[in-house]
């Protein structure tokens, strides 16, 4: 296929040539998805101006205070997919139960999974945000929360918008990682980054380093020697970069490589992690493995977690397989010390 010009529709359609049964519905859910980001974009880009900025007396299902545009993105996700046809139920990070299709509208055999606005701290300093999303396939009519509790290896889509300096959309249906920006002049996303490939070694890791003394010895082990530069084993200076969005650090890690990581800490162990399995690890992980690298808890290879509820959390390091790889085998180290449990395997990783 010929890159130039092409746009988000006609490349999905092209990818759905690989598969004869295909019925179009799945290209019309990343079309409504599309408008969807479209639409946030646009009421990001009007910020104050529109007056959507600042913080609401709400709290979502998180625990965690909603800014005016985490409830205008979350509402612009259901109203352009509830009644398409497209989709069986949705779930977001901002609400607390599956959102069932109304009745007597038309189903899809689609779930779609996804956090509305993703690094909403960032609103307020005109910071990079971004939109993450999953999409699940099911025979249910009407599906309960149970079906939407797969292994991250049974997403048949996941992507993200990121909302920058140029709106960009990053997704993959299983055969590689690829971006799209939107060109304004003609409201459509346009294919510009093919075969997105992470770059197997890096000096480049994006953490909140004010954690660090909460850290579990492996990950506190491997930035110690990251930071001890070309003197250190690495024997490479390492950049540290911390946006606070995991779409945008996430988005410079396929670009440029490097590590991404908000590991398990002291103050995290009741809650299970920092991050939302569903709405967050999964979809980034299918992204990052997609895109040539490896995604991890530690201790286990993200996509193959089995899901417990929708709102589950889990601790997140993914990024360069040559640094995953360090970490990976950290960990390994550190749980046969402990008698945790290693189960990482994936092809990166053995």
């Amino acid at each position: 296929m010929t890159h130039f010009g092409v746009t988000l529709s006609q490349f999905i359609m092209e990818e759905q040539r690989r598969f004869p049964e295909a019925t179009g519905n799945f290209t019309l859910l990343l079309n409504d998805i599309a408008v969807s980001c479209k639409m946030i974009a646009a009421a990001v880009q009007k910020g104050q101006l529109a007056n959507i900025l600042g913080a609401t007396d709400n709290e979502n299902c998180q625990g965690e205070t909603q800014q005016i545009l985490d409830v205008i993105a979350n509402d612009l996700f259901i109203k352009n997919n509830a009644k398409r046809g497209h989709v069986a139920a949705m779930a977001s990070e901002e609400m607390d139960d599956v959102y069932e299709i109304p009745k007597g509208s038309p189903r899809g055999s689609y779930l779609l999974i996804f956090d509305p606005l993703d690094g909403s701290s960032n609103i307020e300093i005109n910071g990079p945000i971004g939109t993450i999303f999953s999409i699940l396939k099911t025979d249910k009519e009407n599906p309960t929360e149970a079906d939407f509790l797969k292994e991250g290896v049974e997403q048949v889509c996941a992507g993200y918008c990121l909302y920058g300096s140029a709106t960009m959309m990053v997704l993959t249906i299983g055969f590689g990682t690829h971006g799209f920006t939107l060109d304004p002049a003609i409201g459509e996303f346009i294919l510009t980054h093919p075969n997105m490939t992470i770059p197997k070694e890096t000096a480049e890791y994006a953490i909140n380093h004010s954690n660090r003394n909460l850290w579990e010895p492996p990950m506190r082990d491997y930035v110690e020697a990251c930071d001890l530069g070309k003197e250190g084993p690495r024997k490479k200076k390492y950049t540290m970069r911390w946006v606070g969005a995991m779409v945008m650090d996430i988005h410079r890690l396929i670009q440029r490589g490097g590590i991404f990581a908000y590991p398990m800490d002291s103050s995290l162990t009741e809650k299970g992690g920092r991050l939302r399995l569903m709405y967050e690890a999964n979809p980034m992980a299918l992204l990052v493995e997609q895109a040539g690298g490896i995604a991890s808890t530690g201790y286990e290879r993200i996509l193959n977690l089995d899901p417990q509820h929708l709102h589950q959390r889990v601790p997140v390091i993914m990024g360069s397989t040559e640094d995953m790889t360090i970490i990976l085998d950290n960990h390994k180290s550190y749980a046969k010390e402990t008698g945790k449990e290693f189960t990482h395997k994936c092809e990166q990783y053995q």
